[in-house]
């Protein structure tokens, strides 16, 4: 006994020749008369950003968290130091070696790489002695 193919007849979904191309134009009229939005990219200054309206409009900041979704404790604030560090590390560690690094570079008020280098070189001093 053979198995039937499900592909074998498949004439019943053959392709649809009536549709014709619409011209650009009228897609555009009725768009407009509709009232949709059109997407088109317009000329914005720089630090301005295009709203949906076509209205060039400034930047608004991004929110800043005050706490976390996932427990009751506020969520960090977000650093912006401008320091020439340009490479990005990632590293596995436990929540306390994370909240001991944070708190740490809050309280030194540096970046975290600048209290990583610092964590570096001294553990480089202690161990040449």
């Amino acid at each position: 006994m053979s198995r039937a193919n499900p592909f074998g007849d498949l004439d019943d979904f053959g392709a649809d020749n009536s549709a014709k191309p619409v011209p650009a134009d009228a897609i555009e009229k009725i768009a407009q008369s509709s009232g949709f939005p059109s997407r088109k990219a317009g000329a914005v200054k720089a630090g301005e950003t295009a709203s949906w309206t076509g209205e060039a409009t400034s930047p608004s900041p991004a929110p800043i968290p005050t706490t976390s979704t996932t427990d009751s404790q506020p969520v960090r604030q977000p650093r912006r130091h401008v320091t020439g560090r340009n490479r990005q590390i990632n590293i596995k560690a436990t929540e306390e070696t994370i909240k001991e690094l944070y708190r740490i570079a809050d309280a030194m008020n540096l970046p975290l790489g600048a209290v990583l280098e610092q964590a570096l070189a001294a553990l480089d001093q202690q161990r040449r002695e």
